[in-house]
């Protein structure tokens, strides 16, 4: 497996590609209410990518080996659907969940981050997975610093989420990042402490837990990317996007309108899980 170290002008540049990332879903939040279509939320965050920050979307036309190219410019995942959600002509009602996932390219570098929204009102069930979910993606986060494993950070996610009656997706995960969108490590959102790969300063990654409201089996539809649960429960998902520092961990992906971390979050690459429970 082929890890690359970044420099520090890579991890600047991955700095400023993973603010702008997180800008985008900041522009976009107040559109995101009851009587839009997806669609219309891709062709915003589409057109303020290009003319205003003066990045590329990611996703659009990306096609790795077995698929088709993606057709737009961030995927917007509805209810029970848990990843790769492509917009279109769906319109988001009262009391829905959507899950934005953003990309961005700047100067050759990636800034991927998505957020859970609302629409309306949600449901006491729909609130807690995406608060669940966001407390399992911050408990990933806390494990990071050089000399831990991912397999703590798997390991910290899964006890979270299915403590709280959850179940985690197995056939997705995190990934490495940089001038290449997807590339090692695979950062699974499961697994047990002190196994995988070593973490070393320099290594640049997302954690972006998907969490099931009931069983972690999935289906694909037709589209060949949209992938629901396979029993039509709600799922939820958050990703940041971070670098492994000498002492722990930055966000890449925070900016204005970043939902704060929880309440256990301790800083640099502490952590007390105990705190969560």
């Amino acid at each position: 497996m082929s890890i690359t170290i970044k420099t520090a002008e890579d991890i600047e540049g991955m700095r400023i590609a993973g603010r702008l990332g997180s800008e985008v879903l900041d522009y976009i939040t107040p559109f995101v209410k009851p009587g839009v279509t997806t669609g219309e939320l891709d062709r915003l965050c589409h057109e303020y990518m290009v003319n205003v920050q003066g990045t590329i979307p990611a996703p659009l036309n990306y096609s790795p080996p077995g698929y088709t190219p993606y057709p737009k410019a961030i995927c917007t995942s509805v209810n029970d659907v848990i990843c790769h959600g492509i917009p279109g002509d769906k319109v988001l009602k009262n009391g829905d969940v959507v899950n934005l996932d953003i990309t961005v390219i700047k100067d050759g570098y990636h800034g991927d981050n998505s957020r859970m929204f609302f629409i309306g009102e949600p449901s006491i069930l729909a609130k807690r997975l995406s608060d669940i979910t966001y407390e399992c993606m911050w408990l990933g986060i806390e494990q990071v610093k050089p000399g831990a494993t991912l397999g703590d950070i798997g390991h910290a996610i899964q006890q979270h989420a299915e403590k709280a009656g959850y179940s985690v997706v197995r056939e997705f995960c995190g990934h490495g990042i940089g001038k290449v969108f997807h590339e090692e490590p695979q950062v699974l959102h499961y697994g047990k402490p002190g196994t995988g790969v070593k973490l070393e300063a320099g290594m640049i990654f997302t954690i972006e837990p998907m969490i099931n409201a009931g069983r972690r089996e999935i289906r694909e539809m037709g589209d060949g990317w949209t992938i629901k649960t396979k029993d039509r429960s709600l799922s939820a998902q958050w990703e940041h996007m971070l670098v492994v520092t000498d002492t722990g961990y930055e966000v890449l992906t925070l900016s204005a309108g970043s939902p704060p971390p929880p309440a256990f979050v301790t800083g640099q690459g502490s952590a007390n899980p105990a705190k969560a429970a």
